[in-house]
């Protein structure tokens, strides 16, 4: 049977290059990005590359939680069943406007928005396409692709508004999203629907980062390996740097810090 796979933050990068390693291998993909002219011409470029017809694009900018609740909506009304979402999408530490506190739609910090707080809707949103998925084979799988730059959740200033940087907002939103998985791995019946967290590779040459140190490939091969890898069936709660599995932030093993944050993402996202 064909996997249906969501990949958000197609359009570019990691997430482009992974769209196009799981169409080349017949699976059904779920392109989502922010602008659609890229991303029909990323539609285009993967569909003429790998023959691969079973190809969809999703504009949503995650952002603004209202369209991320809406990208859930009509990929669960497209796709009852969802065998893998790829939580990709996100903001780096140095982009423009980096060194300025900034605020999303909803006027939560951006990064923290965008980089945590959507991924934590979106895969909620989607538990049921999930569950449907993993009860009928292999275990539905999610994957959030989060980094080695990480730091420890301070839960009087999540927003960061004192001492605000680019960095630190950054590292913080990558931990929160590793405190998800494991949430979710606590979750979740592992025989129907897995949670892991990776660092895909340092510095890949993408628009966010400036100096590249590993190669886009790199980072396909470890993200996709956690996405459809069939020894890695059933495997939940991990943290990977790259192929090997790895510690995380001493935070993301804290129970309490998970509930706290799920509480706060619950109550910022809404039902």
């Amino acid at each position: 049977m064909t996997r249906t796979v969501l990949v958000t933050g197609a359009t570019d990068g990691l997430g482009r290059a992974l769209a196009h390693d799981l169409a080349g291998r017949g699976d059904a993909v779920l392109l989502h990005g922010r602008d659609d002219e890229r991303g029909k011409a990323a539609l285009d470029e993967i569909r003429r590359g790998t023959g691969n017809e079973a190809l969809s694009w999703y504009r949503a900018d995650l952002a603004e939680l209202a369209q991320v609740r809406e990208l859930a909506d009509r990929v669960a009304a497209d796709h009852p069943r969802l065998d893998v979402l790829v939580n990709n999408a996100g903001i780096g530490a140095d982009v423009p406007g980096g060194g300025e506190r900034q605020e999303s739609a909803d006027g939560h910090e951006l990064r923290f928005a965008v980089n945590f707080l959507a991924g934590h809707l979106l895969t909620r949103r989607l538990l049921g396409p999930l569950r449907a998925a993993g009860a009928d084979g292999d275990p539905a799988r999610i994957v959030m692709v989060s980094s080695a730059g990480q730091a420890a959740l301070d839960f009087d200033d999540l927003m960061l508004r004192r001492g605000y940087s680019g960095w630190r907002a950054y590292c913080q939103s990558k931990l929160a999203q590793i405190l998800d998985a494991f949430d979710l791995a606590e979750e979740l019946d592992p025989d129907v629907v897995t949670a892991t967290a990776l660092h895909p590779a340092t510095y890949m040459p993408t628009k966010i980062v400036p100096s590249p140190i590993s190669t886009i490939a790199e980072g396909v091969e470890a993200t996709a390996r956690l996405a459809v890898d069939p020894e890695l069936a059933g495997v939940t709660g991990r943290y990977y740097n790259g192929l090997r599995e790895a510690e995380p932030d001493p935070q993301a093993h804290d129970a309490l810090a998970r509930r706290r944050l799920r509480g706060i993402a619950d109550e910022l996202t809404g039902p």
